[in-house]
């Protein structure tokens, strides 16, 4: 956090940190009130310095959810995926019995937009008694981990992102050829950075995932899909997470342009009920 936010921030805040790099409980705030200017700083801070942060016991309404996450940026509107009704902006995200949980695949939100996620806000509504943790890892550390040789490879080079499962979902549920042809107009594969520099720290993070990257452009496939391999198994090492046990009314506030997070699937049959706001961002760089 700035010196100027924590001059400026309640004094009641508490910041309880998960890890020594990723990862922050903050607490002594209730985010059913609108934020104030230093307060909203000092989230803002806090957000830069943990990637992710959390917080517990927020039994908040959906317009609140909303105000909130408008207090980070404009709101996205996701295309494929399920929206609360009458809130387009809010992702429901539920898994039980006839739904397994599906997130289980290190990523980044939506990378496969021009102007990607800046941030996701999930709460949880409904979790089952033990199971279905996230897990976020921080790509600055993945990056940072790299050997010298790995990073000369990948400097300078882009890969293209792509919804490709969401393409595979959409002639499941029966969508014809003429609509999957209006969204790859509306929604072309687009190419952004390996490593991207983060637009506020300035710090260079690792931005592929096995999400939505398809290759690297200009190199060949095979030589592609081995150095993809490598760099997506970089989120999976431990010493660049924090992990989050839900309990109702959570909240988690995370940088996707400086994390990428595992929603883990060892809870079925059990009900898992989750809502997410997503904040847009810019084109990374």
């Amino acid at each position: 956090m700035s010196e100027a936010a924590r001059k400026l921030a309640p004094a009641a805040l508490t910041i309880s940190p998960l890890t020594p790099t990723i990862g922050a409980e903050i607490g002594n705030i209730d985010l059913s009130r609108p934020l104030d200017a230093a307060t909203k700083q000092a989230l803002r801070d806090l957000l830069l310095e943990w990637k992710v942060i959390f917080f517990r016991d927020q039994a908040i309404t959906t317009e609140q959810h909303l105000a909130f996450a408008r207090s980070f940026g404009d709101l996205e509107v996701h295309p494929f995926a399920p929206h609360k009704p009458n809130y387009p902006e809010v992702l429901a995200i539920t898994h039980d019995k006839d739904n397994k949980g599906k997130e289980n695949t290190w990523h980044s939100d939506v990378t496969w937009r021009v102007e990607p996620s800046l941030g996701s806000v999930l709460r949880a509504l409904e979790v089952p008694a033990f199971g279905g943790d996230t897990l976020f890892a921080d790509m600055y550390a993945a990056y940072d981990g790299l050997s010298d040789e790995v990073k000369a490879k990948i400097d300078g080079k882009n890969a293209l992102h792509d919804f490709a499962h969401f393409r595979v979902g959409l002639r499941k549920r029966g969508a014809t050829e003429e609509q999957i042809e209006e969204f790859n107009r509306k929604y072309p594969s687009v190419e952004h950075p390996v490593v991207r520099t983060h637009p506020e720290t300035k710090k260079k993070a690792l931005y592929v995932n096995a999400a939505f990257t398809q290759h690297i452009v200009g190199m060949d496939r095979d030589q592609s899909a081995a150095l993809l391999k490598h760099l997506y198994a970089q989120a999976a090492i431990p010493e660049y997470q924090c992990r989050f046990r839900w309990q109702k009314n959570s909240i988690a506030f995370w940088d996707n342009r400086a994390s990428q997070h595992y929603a883990v699937s060892d809870y079925w049959p059990a009900l898992r009920r989750m809502e997410r706001v997503t904040i847009i961002g810019d084109r990374p760089y």
